[in-house]
This record gives C-alpha cells, sequence and structure tokens, in this order.
C-alpha cells in the first residue's frame, strides 16, 4: 500500500509542475463556464423548470461540470494515451512483469492527478461564477462533504472506463477509434452538454443507468442536495457497483492482455 501511496503522491507533484497548462485550463474552463451559462440562461427563461431544475440549479449544474470536467475525466482519463503508447511501442510487458500490479499503479496516478485538478483547475472556476452568478449553493455544510465523496466515486468510474479503453489497445494496436467513442460518450451521457434529466423518454432513462452518470450527474445532483437518506446512499451504491463492475472488467482485460504477450515472448 506504502507504494501506491507513493504513486499517488507522485501523480500529484508531477501535475503539479505543469502551471501553465493548470493556468490555461483554469481560463479555458472559465470562459466556457461563462458561455454555458449565458446558453442554460436563454434556454431556462424560454422553459422555466426544464428537467426540475430552476435557473439557480441548472447555473450551478454549468461549474459543477466545469470543475468536474479534468477531475473525473469527463472528456478523456489523461492517463490512457500514455498506456497505449506504451502497448504499441512494447514497453507495456516491462510494466507487466513489475512486481506492481498494473492496473493498481494507473489507479494511484489517476488519483492524485484527479485530486490535483479539482484543486488546481476546479476550486477557481467554481469560484469565480459564483461570484458572477446566482447559483445554487448547499444548504447544509454536511452536503459539501457528500459531494466530494460523489466525485471520488465518479473518478473512479472514470479510470476503469478509461483504463478498459486503454487495454483495447492490445488488440486493435491503435485504441484511438475506441477513445474516440468512449471521448464521445463521456461528452453526452455523463451530461456534459445537457442534465441528463432533461432528456426524454426512452432515451433519458438509458443515459441515466450507463456508467458516465456517475461523473457528473450524480456529483451534481448531491450538490443540488436532491438526494436524501437512502437515496443519497442509493446513489453511491450506483457509483459503486459501476466501479467494482468496470475494475474487474479493467483485471480480466489486463489478465488475458498478459498472458497474450508471455505466449507471444514464449
Amino acid at each position: 500500500m506504502r507504494l501506491y501511496a507513493t504513486v499517488a503522491a507522485g501523480g500529484f507533484r508531477r501535475h503539479a509542475t505543469y502551471r501553465m497548462a493548470t493556468a490555461a485550463g483554469v481560463f479555458t474552463n472559465t470562459v466556457f463556464g461563462f458561455i454555458l451559462s449565458y446558453t442554460y440562461i436563454a434556454l431556462w427563461d424560454e422553459r422555466p423548470l426544464l428537467g426540475g431544475y430552476d435557473m439557480a440549479d441548472a447555473l450551478a449544474y454549468v461549474w459543477i461540470g466545469q470543475a468536474l470536467l479534468a477531475a473525473c475525466g469527463l472528456m478523456g482519463g489523461g492517463f490512457q494515451e500514455e498506456v497505449m503508447e506504451r502497448i504499441r511501442t512494447g514497453d507495456i510487458a516491462v510494466d507487466l512483469y513489475r512486481p506492481a500490479d498494473l492496473q493498481a499503479w494507473w489507479f494511484s496516478d489517476n488519483a492524485g492527478r484527479s485530486a490535483y485538478l479539482l484543486l488546481g483547475r476546479g476550486v477557481v472556476p467554481m469560484t469565480v461564477g459564483a461570484l458572477v452568478f446566482d447559483f445554487r449553493l448547499p444548504a447544509r455544510p454536511l452536503t459539501w462533504l457528500a459531494f466530494l465523496l460523489a466525485v471520488a466515486l465518479g473518478s473512479i468510474v472514470s479510470f476503469a472506463v478509461w483504463y478498459l479503453v486503454a487495454m483495447s489497445a492490445f488488440w486493435l494496436l491503435d485504441g484511438q477509434g475506441v477513445a474516440q467513442v468512449a471521448w464521445l460518450g463521456g461528452l453526452f451521457f455523463s451530461g456534459m452538454l445537457l442534465p441528463l434529466n432533461v432528456f426524454p423518454g426512452a432515451l433519458g432513462e438509458l443515459a441515466r443507468v450507463l456508467p458516465w452518470a456517475s461523473m457528473l450527474q450524480i456529483p451534481a445532483d448531491v450538490f443540488l442536495e436532491r438526494y436524501a437518506g437512502w437515496e443519497l446512499l442509493g446513489a453511491y451504491a450506483f457509483q459503486g457497483c459501476w466501479a467494482v463492475v468496470l475494475l474487474a472488467a479493467g483485471r480480466v482485460a489486463q489478465w488475458a492482455a498478459t498472458r497474450k504477450v508471455v505466449v507471444q515472448g514464449g
């Protein structure tokens, strides 16, 4: 466990060194937050209480999305490209023979990365949004802790999705096609464009049971205090179940990849 804690701390420090990239990310998230906010204002002026959200809820949703964009990997996990490149070059064989577990290593690295990005690229845009727009903040202090737990679970689900995407490169050699599909899925089904509550009929029901809902929609609804008691536990259970299923699928893919490397090496 000490090894993986060190990897997580190293991931945090490594991303903290990219100060210009962080500043650029903060600027970009803030600008797009303003664009989306005014778009949502126009939409909610025409359709008040769309998706069960009032204007204050909708604006809060926008800035929560900007805060979690990088931390929860809504448009990319950040590590999968490095893993796919190591698979393409064959360097991954060295990683698989190391005494450290490959999935646990990248999980720890991604945990450090996500923690830094939440602080480095999430807090400032959300603070700016709160100062400029009248959006809803939690009425209860404990909601902030509940929100952070939902974000952590969403980040785990995101890692599990992108780890599977990275593992696909063992059989496809170039996993960019799968990465593009996952990127589009994350953009649409996480609720990044519009809250999933707005999606009509069967499409909305499907969107709300897919793993991407764990990354933004559920943390946002926890922040907006739309869950209480058993409903909150149910939301956590939804995230946790997807995390377990996808991490297990990642381990199966890793085992199959290891067998492939051993057979080819032998």
